[in-house]
């Protein structure tokens, strides 16, 4: 069992996607579906995946869930909903199967402490209540937030995207590295070994600049809280699929067989509680 546990699907003809905020957007400017995404998921084995919200909506997350709902790889939606809402646990039961988690783009609040507002920590607490799990989308800034609410809600399970998206361009360790180490500690956080092809240079990045920011996840977390995840498509702005999968596959060439079975499969299907069939019962993959 493979599993994708981050990837996104968008179509420009419904809504526009606010955090394509410039021309470093272009590449990616354009509607992806399941139609797009199928092949890699065939070329490399992937029998599952999690699709991510990509924008503030509603629509957009009953729109993903229906998507889901059809035929095919897709075995849960992390959406979005407003943290905020008093109101949230009655919105959270009238969306359909097939909601895993909630994510929020923490990263682009001005506030850096957001997640440990009193009304972020209430809606928090409403995800636990529902089982979900929530995605935390932070950067190196936000990261003594999200340890704070981590800490203050351990009955609900986290999971950080991105590795919170260190500057590997620049070459920056700590405090991130540091910052990390502090987060997975807590016994009720994971983290996807995703996204840090695009947080390196898009041009002229070499796996040995990437590579020691993947281990340091994979050596605070440990295996078993750790998962792949593609960030397709917006990984595709610095590398193809196949060189994202190549990534991880050399991040975790020293663990056992049951470890990369957890990074690559095994740890998204019990944190977030998906069941993932065989690929042949997939038509056409």
């Amino acid at each position: 069992m493979r599993i994708d546990a981050h990837h996104h699907l968008w179509d420009l003809n419904r809504r526009a996607q606010p955090w394509m905020d410039g021309p470093w957007a272009d590449p990616i400017r354009r509607t992806y579906t399941l139609a797009d995404l199928t092949p890699h998921l065939t070329g490399h084995g992937i029998d599952g995946t999690l699709l991510v919200q990509s924008s503030s909506s509603y629509e957009e997350t009953a729109e993903l869930l229906a998507l889901a709902a059809g035929e095919g790889p897709l075995a849960g939606v992390v959406g979005w909903a407003d943290l905020r809402d008093p109101a949230l646990a009655e919105v959270l039961t009238a969306l359909p199967a097939g909601l895993v988690g909630i994510r929020h783009q923490v990263q682009d609040e001005p506030d850096p402490d957001w997640l440990t507002r009193p009304d972020v920590l209430r809606g928090l607490g409403a995800l636990a209540d529902a089982g979900l799990v929530y995605d935390l989308l932070v950067t190196p800034r936000e990261l003594p937030a999200a340890q704070a609410a981590v800490r203050a809600l351990p009955q609900l399970a986290f999971v950080l995207d991105h590795a919170a998206k260190p500057a590997v361009a620049q070459g920056d360790w700590q405090p991130w590295a540091a910052a990390i180490t502090a987060l997975a500690a807590l016994p009720n956080v994971s983290c996807k070994l995703s996204g840090l092809v695009t947080e390196a240079d898009w041009e002229a990045w070499r796996p040995q600049q990437i590579l020691p920011y993947a281990r340091h996840v994979l050596d605070a977390f440990g295996p078993g809280r750790v998962m792949f995840g593609s960030d397709w498509p917006v990984c595709t702005l610095a590398a193809g699929y196949e060189d994202v999968i190549a990534l991880a596959e050399s991040a975790t060439s020293q663990l056992d067989g049951a470890e990369r079975a957890a990074v690559f499969g095994g740890t998204a299907a019990r944190v977030y509680g998906v069941v993932v069939p065989p690929s042949a019962e997939f038509p056409g993959r």
